[in-house]
Parts: C-alpha cells; sequence; structure tokens
C-alpha cells in the first residue's frame, strides 16, 4: 500500500512562531541564560534541524563572554542544554495542549481521506517525540493519531536535511520510495526528503514562504483543496527528473 508521510512543524499545525519560539524564550528565562530570540532571528534558527541544536548553538564564546553563569566546559554545557530541551518541551507540550495553535487547514481531512483508503501514514520530524504526539492528535483527532507511525527526535543521529529520518521510516514501514509521498514545508525538510529519492509536496508555513523549493513536486499554501486524487498523480509521477538527486 502507498503511504504519505507528514512533516510535524508548519505542516501539521504552523507551530514555530506560537509554540517553540514563546517556549526556547521562557525556558531561556527560567534557566538564566540570556538570550531570547526574536521572529526573525528565530526565522534562521529554524534551518537548524533538532531543538537542542538550536539550542546549543547560542553557546559560543561570545555569550560567555557576556554571561557569568557559562559552563565550565563541554560536558557541562551539553548537559545544560538536554535539561533545558527538556523543560522546553514541557512547555510547549503545555501551549498546544491550551488549543492556543490551530491544525494547518486541510491536514486533518487529507489524513482521514488516505486512512480510508488504505494509505500508511507517518510522521517524520526532528522534533521530540512526545511534542509530535501531541501536535499530531489535535491535528488528526485522537482515534486516527493510534493508527500513525511516529519517527522523531533522536531516533536518527543526523537530522533534517540529513536523509536519515526518511530512510529510517522507508524501513520501519516496510515499503520503497516509488510509493511514498512526502509533505513539508521547509527547505531542509524538502533536502531531506529528496535525499531519500521521495515526491514531495510543500505547504509554505509562516516562516518558509520565501525558501526555494526547487525539486518539489507541488508547491501550495496549505492542504486546503488538494484531494487524495492529487497525491496520487504526485506518487504516480515520481520524483521530478531534472531535480534528481545523484
Amino acid at each position: 500500500m502507498p503511504a504519505l508521510i507528514f512533516d510535524c512543524d508548519g505542516v501539521l499545525a504552523d507551530t514555530e512562531m506560537n509554540g517553540h519560539l514563546p517556549a526556547f524564550n521562557q525556558t531561556f528565562r527560567e534557566f538564566g541564560v540570556p538570550v531570547e530570540w526574536s521572529s526573525a532571528e528565530y526565522g534562521e534558527k529554524v534551518k537548524i534541524g533538532g531543538g537542542k541544536e538550536r539550542m546549543r548553538s547560542e553557546f559560543t564564546p561570545a555569550l560567555a563572554a557576556r554571561w557569568a553563569g557559562y559552563p565550565v566546559d563541554t560536558q557541562a554545557v551539553d548537559e545544560l542544554v538536554l535539561a533545558m530541551h527538556r523543560r522546553k518541551t514541557q512547555i510547549y507540550k503545555d501551549l498546544i495542549d491550551s488549543g492556543r495553535i490551530d491544525p494547518r487547514p486541510g491536514v486533518g481531512r487529507v489524513a482521514a481521506e488516505a486512512d480510508a483508503a488504505g494509505w500508511q501514514l507517518a510522521v517524520a520530524s526532528t522534533s521530540a517525540e512526545s511534542s509530535v504526539r501531541v501536535v499530531l492528535r489535535r491535528a488528526v483527532g485522537d482515534d486516527l493519531a493510534t493508527r500513525v507511525a511516529v519517527f522523531a527526535g533522536d531516533i536518527v543521529a543526523r537530522k533534517k536535511p540529513a536523509p536519515d529520518i526518511y530512510l529510517l521510516a522507508l524501513e520501519r514501514l516496510g515499503i520503497s520510495a516509488d510509493a511514498v509521498v512526502v509533505v513539508e514545508d521547509s527547505g531542509i525538510g524538502l533536502r531531506a526528503a529528496r535525499g531519500a529519492g521521495l515526491s514531495t509536496i510543500i505547504t509554505m508555513s509562516a516562516y518558509t514562504s520565501g525558501e526555494d523549493f526547487t525539486g518539489a513536486s507541488l508547491v501550495l499554501s496549505n492542504l486546503r483543496d488538494i484531494t487524495l486524487a492529487d497525491i496520487e498523480k504526485v506518487r504516480t509521477a515520481g520524483v521530478p527528473e531534472d531535480t534528481e538527486e545523484s
């Protein structure tokens, strides 16, 4: 059977600006780290795959020079980042559970139609698995969420734009690349999916509308009007030959 694999953030819900960003900033404040990302600054951070990796990017000599509490060595930095990320994940999940962030248009309908037609459903994300699952339940409902495979967080060593998360999904789902359509919202997600040889539909999100999506099969504002027949056409057409990865 074919499979439809969604990214999470920016695809199931537009979570970056109103979910992850305030959660990161609250975490920095709680831990006394003198960092606060503006919306524009976070627009650059989303190009880094993984929340811990985004936090870790701030731990530089420049931060050490202006923060007396800077960790004493690399191991201490790593331990602090892990603790901060655990707290950030809980703050983020609480925001999602509060109902303040709605699913993106069409996501629940498309997932339900694909499920009813016998497609396998999955999510492949660099976010923590617990964060992904709370967004997934809100996007597709508790019942359908139980039938969606989730591949997320540190399940692979290299995060997007590396293709590893998608290669793992193919292996675990027991399916070939030509049976899969991916829905992504970002350039790094597109590169990850393309690196695994997967046809990709882009649904642009708040931070990604200006990115280069060369190699995508379709580029859309959202999934409101797309049908399962449209997605099947993308699958059967395969990866666009003129931009195929070497």
